[in-house]
């Protein structure tokens, strides 16, 4: 067993996802973290809502990517249980796309038999269901049978979430069958809270919110980093032994900070927040397949409480935006984005850019849920910027790079990679003698799982308010909860 040192002090830059998940799981292990945010509050960033227990939504990933992401997924689904919205996903394949829902069989089988290997290797894993009913397919006839029927108050079975797509899409527009899976919602507001009280209590973390960083060197070989950050008007330095860069799609900035080279692609993208008061029962996710980019692009259907909606639609005019994706270069590892997208990070959107962007997305459902046209604008978009390590733009499954023993790089895309991230920085600090070999894959999370869903819950709904969106968004459906 490596012998272990005195104890390590690490610092985290950037509160995201990655950043917060990361500080957690280290603090959980003892390590004192030092967590500076330049917001604040911790996760605020890109629009997550998806589990991506599989990866479904992508058809052009590979096989394995979407291996790794229902592994990730289960991982992160344990520790975080109180910020998942438990209901399925339907797949649908409209008449207008190139694709079949036949071509999407073998996937399905695949991560279907990957999970019950899961299970078997650790029945903990057991979070999406039986293994048996990863998925369940629904022929056009079984639907239109469904469409007969009330909707179930509480649904608990996969045709009993059916119910409300048969009663409301126009099953004219797709091909068959449609696809019903274990995908589940992932509420960022929740997992926000969850993560933001359990640093909170943890002696070993320190959370530095409204904390800019300004300059990172290191203060001389293998004797850590020094950073200089100011913290409410006040300049401030900190002195860590071990640094992670956790910035998110700024991660370029601090790489260029310490003159490291790396290539990476940074993508803005927003999803919009609705309100259909005509909708007057629990809806499961519908995701209407289509080509990326084209105004055809996939459609997303997140349904929260009462009546509010979360939409994505992969077309120019929606989700997407011209310039939106852009990429390093020689001279600096930070993509540029354009000052029209860094305003509406760090600043604000317009209210006509809201109120087009939200109805064009209302628009693009129409066609397969017509009665969705009454739909309202709701509340400014959720968004941000996303990075993705290398030049792939299809890229899903990623996780950390380090450069020299002292300096990691976190570069998830999906939040289900974080954990992953957490045991390669661990691994690396069992090396450097900062932690015993036991600590590698510990899943206890002692604090993190002490913290009452009701707490979770009155953090979110706050975090909502501070942030101006509705309070619905800060909960999820009490029929799905586990």
């Amino acid at each position: 067993m490596t012998e272990k040192k005195d104890p390590v002090k690490v610092a985290v830059v950037g509160g995201g996802i990655a950043g917060a998940t990361v500080a957690l799981y280290l603090s959980e292990l003892g390590v004192n973290v030092e967590l500076l945010e330049k917001g604040p509050s911790l996760v605020n960033g890109p629009p997550i809502c998806h589990l991506h227990a599989g990866g479904n939504l992508y058809r052009e990933i590979s096989d394995q990517q979407c291996i790794t992401l229902l592994a990730e997924s289960i991982d992160l689904l344990r520790l975080y249980p109180h910020a998942a919205d438990y209901r399925p996903t339907v797949i649908a394949v409209p008449k207008k796309d190139s694709g079949t829902p036949e071509s999407l069989m073998p996937r399905l089988k695949t991560l279907q038999a990957e999970y019950q290997r899961l299970i078997e290797q650790d029945n903990a894993n057991k979070v999406l269901g039986d293994s048996a009913d990863y998925f369940k397919l629904f022929t056009r006839k079984e639907v239109e049978a469904l469409a007969l029927l009330e909707p179930v108050t509480m649904p608990k079975t996969l045709t009993e979430w059916m119910i409300p797509v048969a009663k409301n899409v126009d099953l004219s527009t797709l091909k068959f069958p449609l696809v019903m899976v274990q995908e589940y919602g992932l509420n960022v507001f929740r997992l926000a809270a969850n993560a933001s009280l359990s640093l909170e209590l943890n002696p070993h973390s320190h959370i530095h919110t409204n904390s800019r960083v300004n300059n990172i060197q290191a203060s001389s070989p293998q004797q850590g980093w020094d950073i200089d950050y100011q913290q409410a008007g006040v300049d401030k330095t900190l002195h860590c032994d071990y640094l992670i860069n956790a910035a998110g799609f700024r991660t370029g900035t601090v790489d260029d900070l310490l003159g490291f080279k790396n290539e990476r692609l940074v993508e803005f993208k927003a999803a919009y927040v609705c309100k259909w008061d005509d909708c007057a029962y629990l809806w499961p996710e519908v995701i209407f397949h289509g080509e990326r980019g084209t105004p055809d692009g996939m459609a997303q259907f997140t349904p929260y409480p009462n009546g509010y909606f979360q939409l994505h639609g992969m077309t120019e005019n929606i989700t997407l935006f011209n310039g939106g994706l852009v990429q390093s270069n020689t001279i600096s590892a930070q993509p540029k984005l354009a000052d029209s997208f860094i305003n509406k990070i760090d600043k604000s959107w317009s209210e006509s850019e809201v109120n087009e962007r939200t109805q064009s997305a209302i628009e693009h459902l129409t066609p397969y849920i017509p009665q969705f046209a009454s739909a309202t604008v709701a509340s400014k978009p959720l968004f941000g910027a996303q990075q993705i390590p290398g030049g792939d733009p299809t890229l899903r499954a990623a996780d950390v790079s380090f450069v020299g023993e002292y300096y990691a790089r976190c570069e998830i895309v999906k939040a289900s990679s974080v954990l992953k991230v957490a045991d390669e920085i661990t691994k690396q600090l069992i090396k450097l003698g900062c932690l015993e070999e036991r600590s590698l894959g510990n899943r206890s999370f002692i604090i993190t799982k002490s913290i009452s869903e009701a707490d979770i819950t009155k953090r979110a709904e706050q975090l909502t308010n501070e942030r101006n969106y509705p309070d619905s968004l800060a909960n999820r459906n009490i029929a799905q909860q586990a």
